[in-house]
């Protein structure tokens, strides 16, 4: 995708005026562009989100697969102009349901979900990591399927910190949602 002319800091705003069929995230104004993702990465995502909707269903917090825009530092009373980091987590748990609006979920959802391709595991790993525990995210996913591991990130005192890896064996918790597991064999079944 070309962006539009030049710009030294990109919004929400701006991401609402491109082309629906163009993937983009923005990180402090710096607009970051997302290629497709692989099949392999859907099937993933697809299971996990799957489990997780079984799980949720009649309950209060609602599971949302990318694309689903997330404005992590978005608060009451900023427009879209306003906004310059927005992120498409592959998953997004959601409780409160005031954080949701048309475009998606305002603030930090209570649980993210990212899989690992081999053009985001450093942004993943690194950026996402660190934005995600700034915006209090309660507890994040980085699922890898090259390796078939999930790693679980808890918010404890401020920052997201390791609370368990699993392997495709592993019956993995969800630590945000009471008597949530995810079966990973399900997860990584090629």
């Amino acid at each position: 995708m070309a962006l539009p002319a030049e710009k030294a800091r990109y919004t929400f705003a701006d991401v609402l005026a491109w082309d629906e069929n163009e993937r983009a995230e923005i990180i402090d104004g710096e607009p970051v562009m997302m290629a497709p993702p692989s099949r392999i990465h859907q099937e993933i995502s697809f299971e996990i989100c799957r489990q997780l909707g079984n799980y949720l269903e009649g309950k209060r917090c609602k599971a949302y697969p990318a694309p689903f825009a997330v404005r992590l530092f978005e608060k009451d009373g900023d427009s879209p102009e306003d906004v310059d980091t927005m992120v498409e987590p592959d998953i997004s748990v959601v409780c409160d349901r005031g954080k949701l609006d048309k475009h998606g979920c305002k603030g930090a959802p209570d649980m993210v979900v990212e899989i690992l391709s081999p053009s985001t595991q450093r942004h993943d790993r690194l950026v996402k990591l660190g934005l995600y525990q700034r915006a209090g995210v309660r507890e994040y996913w980085i699922v890898s399927p090259e390796e078939q591991t999930v790693q679980v990130f808890l918010q404890r005192d401020g920052s997201l910190q390791l609370h368990e890896v699993y392997d495709r064996q592993g019956v993995a918790k969800v630590n945000v949602l009471d008597g949530c597991f995810i079966e990973l064999s399900k997860v990584f079944s090629e």
